[in-house]
């Protein structure tokens, strides 16, 4: 009607166009790694550590929080969590924007090629963040802004394609079954 044809010459007075992603890269070196099991979720002492100590971990590496546990240091004193292993070289890619699920698969796919000739990678992780203040969330629930806004979830692939799957949301947020 009258409405749609408004809003269609609206936007294109205003060249409104789909914003592309934002894709940043960086390489850590000698990053402090937590030793993982794939069949171990709760982690073993001496052997490997747990889905939540992980979880933990990974918040502290995107948020380039250090990992030495310094005394001096008012920002965190975390350190990583034990068993641990120094990896020489991580790569972390970030990619801000609108994603639909189809090109998440995608790039889960793509991650997948690491665990071939010559990159060999033991494990790694994709994160998928929902906007802090998006209006839903998972099932027919809005989405509870409240405190954080949590609303993420995590893969963890292994070498031989078993995953954790890791889901955070916010205290009066519905949660997947």
């Amino acid at each position: 009607g009258a409405e749609g044809s408004t809003l269609m010459s609206y936007f294109s007075k205003n060249q409104i166009q789909a914003l592309k992603p934002k894709i940043t890269f960086s390489t850590l070196r000698d990053l402090q790694c937590p030793v993982l099991q794939s069949n171990d979720l709760q982690g073993k002492a001496e052997e490997s550590c747990s889905t939540e100590e992980l979880f933990e971990w990974l918040g502290a590496v995107l948020n380039q929080v250090s990992l030495d546990n310094k005394s001096s240091s008012f920002l965190s004193t975390y350190c990583c969590p034990e068993p641990s292993t120094v990896v020489e070289k991580a790569f972390l890619c970030t990619i801000t924007g609108f994603i639909i699920p189809e090109k998440i698969i995608q790039l889960l796919d793509q991650l997948c090629c690491y665990f071939g000739e010559p990159k060999l990678a033991h494990w790694l992780t994709l994160t998928v963040h929902g906007f802090a203040d998006s209006p839903v969330s998972w099932r027919e629930s809005e989405h509870g802004f409240h405190k954080g806004g949590e609303n993420l979830y995590n893969f963890v692939i292994f070498r031989n394609l078993d995953y954790w799957l890791h889901m955070a949301v916010g205290a009066h947020d519905d949660c997947p079954p």
